[in-house]
């Protein structure tokens, strides 16, 4: 039982410290998620529906907290600093974990919970079972937590406090370090939004009591179809809803075609209208070149005309959902750099880049 004790306490240990630092890397991302649950919550629990909502504006704050405690405690536990006070806190965070990704699963609400950030993707029953193995562990770890020697770390958890806090503020003030996302730069859009091998799929039918499954849609009509599943999951189109639009006509095919650097603005509620202008200087140099600069926002015409007005901007603008905008950029406002529908390049507006830089990468 020792001996479990201590596997326990290393697999615990390491398995929080992967996960914090994954979401650490991208803490808008699960800030997004934060905000899913919110107003899930909002809705399901009416009772309690303006204290979920006014949890939402503090929803990165959420984020940030969560992520580095996930990682100090598991480093906590691994270097046994307070090994008491540690097992109890990840026991009320599994705990709280648990309950959020049997909640996803149960009644199907949040389909990803967002657990290894946009490393790896669960299902949502996944996620729970990944919870409740976790959860057995720090019971065995809650058990045997007087036979732990306390250590003398204070120094190394204070170390990796601050360690994470400089992660989160890096990846806050400018993007995420490892992008993981499907619109990360080098990656292909239009590749991205077709499968990657023919989609095969298995027909799942019943007769008589029995049940039988076929690759090939079966000719028999005295069977009784029951469901479909697709065989090949990996081969799906890992973008599925990149759509570009104005009032008048589509533009996504032609957004794919030669060089364009889309502005992106996700919103105009917190939108950072002090980098408006280092952006609009860039935007106007451009205008000369191959490179053609867009907006692309989900605001409404109205808005954005007030917007561009304001601010002396005369580019046009195309309309993308603000999910998949969300999931484009990470800072607000943003840039992306496309050549051919291959992005060549992606900043946060405290990395806004000059014009040489853009002309460079897209030669």
């Amino acid at each position: 039982m020792k001996i479990l004790a201590q596997v326990s306490r290393a697999i615990v240990g390491l398995l929080f410290i992967f996960s914090g630092l994954i979401k650490l890397n991208d803490p808008v991302g699960t800030q997004y998620k934060l905000e899913e649950y919110f107003e899930v919550f909002a809705t399901d629990f009416s009772g309690f529906h303006d204290l979920f909502i006014g949890m939402i504006p503090f929803a990165l704050y959420f984020s940030v907290f969560l992520c580095v405690a996930e990682v100090v405690l598991g480093i906590a536990l691994l270097v046994a600093y307070k090994p008491r006070t540690t097992t109890w806190l990840l026991f009320l965070i599994i705990v709280f974990f648990t309950f959020l990704t049997f909640y996803s699963a149960y009644f199907n609400k949040v389909t990803d919970c967002g657990c290894f950030g946009a490393a790896i993707k669960l299902t949502p029953w996944t996620s729970f079972g990944k919870d409740l193995f976790l959860l057995a562990l720090i019971i065995i770890l809650l058990v045997y937590r007087k036979k732990f020697k306390s250590l003398p770390t204070g120094m190394v958890v204070m170390l990796a406090t601050i360690g994470s806090l400089g992660i989160a503020f890096y990846s806050l003030r400018h993007l995420p370090i490892l992008d993981l996302l499907p619109y990360r730069v080098g990656a292909s859009i239009p590749m991205q939004m077709k499968p990657s091998e023919p989609i095969r799929y298995q027909y799942i039918f019943e007769k008589n009591g029995e049940t039988f499954k076929f690759e090939q849609y079966p000719s028999d009509t005295t069977l009784k179809f029951k469901d479909m599943v697709i065989l090949n999951e990996d081969a799906k189109p890992k973008i599925t809803d990149y759509r570009v639009w104005n009032d008048e006509s589509d533009f996504t095919e032609e957004s794919f075609v030669g060089a364009k650097l889309f502005f992106i603005i996700k919103n105009f509620q917190d939108i950072n209208t002090a980098a408006i202008p280092e952006i609009n200087k860039l935007l106007n140099n451009l205008k000369s070149s191959n490179v053609t600069p867009i907006i692309l926002t989900s605001g409404s015409s109205e808005i954005i005309s007030d917007f561009l007005t304001k601010h002396q901007i005369n580019i046009p603008y195309y309309y993308v959902d603000g999910t998949v905008l969300k999931t484009i950029s990470r800072s607000n406002p943003g840039l992306w750099l496309l050549k051919d529908g291959t992005v060549k390049g992606k900043w946060h507006y405290n990395d806004t880049p000059t014009k040489e830089t853009i002309l460079e990468l897209v030669k």
